[in-house]
């Protein structure tokens, strides 16, 4: 079966951001289907594979694109998961439109080409506004941190006032104390990979949510520059490097990792970044031993691609040389510790002491 004998006959549409980002010339990575007037049965006889949890969604059997049929959705409970959804054949497209967050992202295209623009989205994309769709946004917490990491994606943009407000009741009302730490972390990753990420915490801050889900983080003017100028610098940039710097200016951020549950390699990148640029600062003309004990205490000779990393980002943060720090580190590697504990022979700690004795010595020289 072709793939365009698969979809032959259902009423099909692009929807959400694939429109969005081709009407805005940008590139458009997957497109997301609507059907209308379809049911489960049906998409399962054509060949699509049902994915869907709370509502259905099926993989097209050759493209393996996502295709939702249409719904509406009413709030049942609290935080993003407390809804019932309704997906009869008789839902209509702008129907399912009305429930989304954004004016911009509740267009369609449809398979013929034309604009589906019931709630006049393209106007608030061509004057760079976001605005919510109905008053139902507020009944989605999600929704405050997909907004913020929309800001962070399109610097162009800002928020209408209506829709700021909104999002100002949604925090005072205690609807964003639903979210789960998995959830925010999700969008708070993906707005540190885009081109403006202070963006994004501007406007947690500005609503209070950020007080809410992240109160740990302490967001000086510093650190906003630097997470915005990282994506830009030379720096080979990942979501490690891009937390740990931050929540550099935050003394709990121990308890801030632990309150998102973020990857173990972010929260160890987290400690050892704000670590090493504070040894730096307490030594900067630093002995043979402050040089050994940074790199016994960061793990660098079992892990020296980590440590390189980290001391190039705290140099680069800074301002200051990481050359000494990473030639502290050769000069320890150089150290056959294998030779030392075959002379010494099975003596554990005297082997430890004469290991550690001679990376001084190499530090030293």
């Amino acid at each position: 079966m072709t793939t365009q004998s698969v979809t032959s006959g259902l009423d099909l549409y692009v929807v959400g951001g694939a429109v969005r980002d081709a009407l805005l010339n940008m590139p458009v990575g997957d497109h997301d289907w609507l059907v209308v007037g379809a049911t489960p049965e049906e998409m399962e006889h054509r060949g699509f594979t049902p994915v869907g949890g709370d509502f259905p969604v099926f993989l097209h059997p050759q493209t393996h694109e996502e295709y939702a049929l249409a719904r509406t959705e009413r709030k049942s409970g609290r935080g993003y998961h407390g809804f019932t959804f309704y997906t009869g054949e008789d839902v209509t497209l702008e129907q399912d439109l009305q429930r989304r967050d954004l004016t911009v992202n509740a267009m369609a295209r449809s398979s013929k080409g034309d604009l589906i623009d019931p709630l006049n989205g393209l106007a608030d994309l061509k004057a760079c506004i976001f605005r919510h769709v109905g008053v139902a946004f507020k009944e989605d917490p999600v929704r405050i941190l997909r907004l913020s990491r929309f800001l962070a994606r399109f610097t162009e943009f800002n928020v209408a006032p209506e829709t700021q407000q909104l999002c100002v009741d949604m925090v005072q009302s205690g609807e964003v104390n639903a979210l789960v730490p998995e959830r925010v972390w999700q969008e708070i990753a993906k707005g540190l990979r885009s081109s403006k990420p202070s963006r994004m915490f501007a406007f947690l801050q500005s609503c209070g949510a950020q007080a809410v889900v992240m109160p740990e983080l302490v967001l000086t003017q510093h650190v906003l520059n630097k997470i915005d100028q990282l994506n830009q610098s030379a720096l080979a940039v990942e979501i490690t490097s891009q937390f740990a710097v931050l929540s550099l200016d935050s003394p709990d951020r121990v308890a801030l990792c632990q309150r998102l549950r973020v990857p173990r390699d972010v929260s160890d990148a987290t400690r050892l970044l704000a670590h090493i640029v504070n040894t730096w600062k307490k030594h900067p003309n630093p002995e043979a031993e402050d040089r050994l004990a940074l790199l016994e205490s960061c793990d660098a000779l079992r892990r020296p691609d980590r440590f390189i990393s980290l001391c190039q980002l705290a140099g680069w943060v800074t301002g200051g040389l990481d050359s000494v720090w990473q030639a502290a580190l050769f000069a320890a590697q150089s150290v056959d510790a294998g030779a030392i504990a075959h002379r010494i022979g099975d003596q554990t700690k005297k082997i430890r002491d004469a290991v550690r004795a001679a990376r001084l010595t190499a530090i030293q020289s």
